[in-house]
């Protein structure tokens, strides 16, 4: 008896415990990693390259689909409060970063059957417009590859702005993109090349996902 009432003081603090940890609440010490913050009048924001991608889908032999990315590339977002369709977005990718993960492909898409990277090293977009539309929005810009320049639509969604309070002092915005088909005659990327029974070796068609984190300037 002298041992249950000895232990009834533990055995509560970790009742206690437990019910903090667990609580649908919030414990009064929990860290937050970041908090949502009202949109700045004007902002700046520069695209985070270790948390963002630029990847890209192509069929073969109308039989598998080829992935690849893009590894090297950089950014400006620029914001004019919430409203999102005031703002804009210029992005540089490195053509020669192209990397589908076999290394020969990939030095055959560096020449100039395909990307011919020693004269058009970069793949750039500028947008020109953001239209509201449903639960997102759409960028509308130009896309300029190997010298040839198209307009293109972009559906997207945006997340934040967000201050980050552990691990950095930073505020950061997301923006997902939805898939983008571009074709690659429209680009001089590459023949349509074809197999006797009429099989595509490649599809003109390749599907685009773009995701990434802007870091706001200081």
């Amino acid at each position: 008896m002298t041992r249950l009432i000895a232990w009834t003081p533990v055995a509560g603090l970790v009742a206690g415990t437990a019910i903090m940890a667990f609580h649908p609440g919030v414990a009064i010490a929990e860290p937050r990693l970041s908090v949502p913050i009202p949109f700045a009048q004007a902002a700046k924001y520069t695209i985070d390259p270790q948390h963002a991608g630029i990847y890209f889908e192509i069929e073969h032999l109308e039989l598998s689909k080829v992935t690849g990315r893009f590894n090297k590339f950089n950014g400006k977002i620029y914001e004019h409060g919430p409203d999102l369709t005031k703002a804009r977005v210029e992005f540089t990718a490195e053509a020669a970063s192209i990397d589908t993960g076999i290394g020969p492909r990939d030095d055959h898409l560096r020449t100039a059957d395909f990307f011919e990277v020693a004269k058009y090293p970069t793949l750039t977009f500028k947008s020109t417009g953001v239209v509201k539309k449903g639960r997102g929005y759409v960028a509308t810009g130009d896309l300029t590859i190997k010298g040839k320049t198209r307009q293109i639509a972009i559906p997207f969604q945006h997340f934040g702005p967000k201050k980050m309070t552990v691990g950095e002092d930073a505020t950061r915005i997301g923006i997902r993109c939805e898939p983008v088909v571009l074709k690659r005659s429209d680009f001089g990327v590459g023949a349509q090349f074809k197999l006797p029974d009429g099989t595509l070796g490649a599809s003109d068609e390749v599907t685009v996902r773009i995701s990434f984190e802007g870091l706001l300037d200081k």
